[in-house]
């Protein structure tokens, strides 16, 4: 039997690639180091545990639910808007969805006809410009460099906008990078979308995630204007150390997020009832967790970053948020004889033992990706392995 045309031209997600190759060496008996996946290695904080265990026992979790959502996440997830985003919504314009991503291939469903443009700066999340494609639409992707932070500007944008362009991707903290836009270059490029009404999705996910002296600023709540033009995507699960529960949400105007609901409702009715009422506890309740494991993340990211300048050709920048290095590795395949990212990923797992994710899948083939959510002993013996990899194939 064929496949149909959207199947064969589909490629399968890169991260999830790199990390299913590793656990499959891992189950092999292989030490296998992974630094592949954002999730983090936190357990799910008790209190979001006892209030899904309270579910469980009350019988609340045992039915189906709204498509979108219980009643009670839908205001959980407006008053949280309201306190760390400081704007203001309906329930009625959220949609809870089967994580994040979800809520991303929604939205591409529901404004998206055959042909339409979603413009995506470089680097970029590996699965944006797939969903794009099972949507019929086009990614048109416009390059950023570490020159520029990986921060695209207006007139790049201006330069990629057609008649067809329909959105705009703003994934700010960066997967991958780790970039974060300042509240200026916010204000143009949202001043730029509502000129020519085109719809801002803000991948704001990694929002919490923030280092330093570094802010997240929700471009939501820049203007009145702005916010009628973006919908938000966000979630749990990385702020919430809640990736298993598959808890996502988006926010915005209510004519589209009635559409996602409809297609929602023919794809996967609800999400799970139990990961819903435990995200209730995750948005309203207790937050100290949450800085807690922030707090780890800047510690790791902040050795981790020492270390990386130790290997030969790495060219690093300091993530300003999220849990990703991104470092150049121009120089170290040339000192290594490499000619492809591809192979020098291939043997840092199969000969140093360590898996991280090439460049390519993010449109950066000079690049790879390496999480540093991960216990920081597994982070320096990782580094540590790299480096001598290097090291050894710059003898030969």
């Amino acid at each position: 039997m064929n496949l149909s045309t959207r199947a064969q031209n589909i490629e399968p997600s890169a991260t999830l690639k790199a990390s299913t190759k590793a656990k499959q060496l891992q189950a092999q008996g292989k030490d296998i180091l992974s630094l592949t996946v954002g999730e983090p290695d936190f357990a799910t904080p008790e209190t979001i545990q006892n209030a899904a265990i309270e579910v469980i026992k009350n019988g609340k979790a045992s039915y189906y639910t709204a498509t979108a959502g219980i009643p009670e996440l839908r205001q959980a997830i407006v008053e949280y808007l309201e306190k760390f985003y400081h704007v203001t919504y309906t329930p009625s314009q959220t949609i809870v969805t089967d994580g994040a991503k979800y809520a991303l291939y929604l939205v591409f469903q529901a404004i998206l006809d055959e042909g339409d443009e979603v413009i995506i700066p470089t680097p970029y999340w590996v699965s944006y410009s797939e969903q794009i494609k099972l949507a019929q639409g086009r990614s048109v992707f416009v390059e950023t460099t570490s020159a520029q932070n990986f921060q695209v500007m207006v007139e790049q944008l201006e330069a990629a906008r057609t008649p067809r362009t329909k959105a705009i991707l703003l994934n700010s903290p960066s997967n991958p990078t780790g970039m974060i836009y300042s509240k200026l270059q916010l204000k143009e490029i949202g001043e730029w979308a509502v000129a020519h009404d085109i719809l801002i999705i803000a991948d704001d996910i990694y929002g919490r995630l923030v280092y330093g002296e570094e802010t997240f600023t929700p471009i939501v709540s820049l203007s009145e204007k702005i916010k009628e033009q973006t919908i938000i995507i966000n979630g749990v699960s990385k702020t919430y150390a809640m990736t298993g529960w598959r808890i996502g949400f988006a926010v915005g105007n209510q004519t589209i997020i009635n559409a996602m609901i409809d297609i929602a409702s023919q794809a996967t009715s609800n999400p799970t009832a139990v990961s819903q009422y435990a995200a209730v506890e995750a948005l309203v309740g207790d937050q100290t967790k949450v800085e807690e494991m922030r707090q780890a993340f800047e510690i790791r990211r902040n050795t981790m970053f020492e270390a990386l300048q130790e290997i030969p050709g790495f060219d690093v920048l300091l993530p300003a948020g999220a849990f990703y290095f991104f470092p150049n590795v121009q120089q170290t395949l040339e000192l290594c004889g490499y000619t492809d990212v591809d192979d020098f990923v291939d043997d840092l797992l199969y000969e140093a033992n360590v898996a991280v994710v090439t460049g390519k899948a993010f449109g950066a083939a000079q690049h790879i990706r390496l999480s540093y959510a991960a216990d920081q002993q597994t982070l320096d013996e990782a580094v540590a392995r790299i480096k001598k990899f290097v090291e050894k194939k710059q003898k030969k």
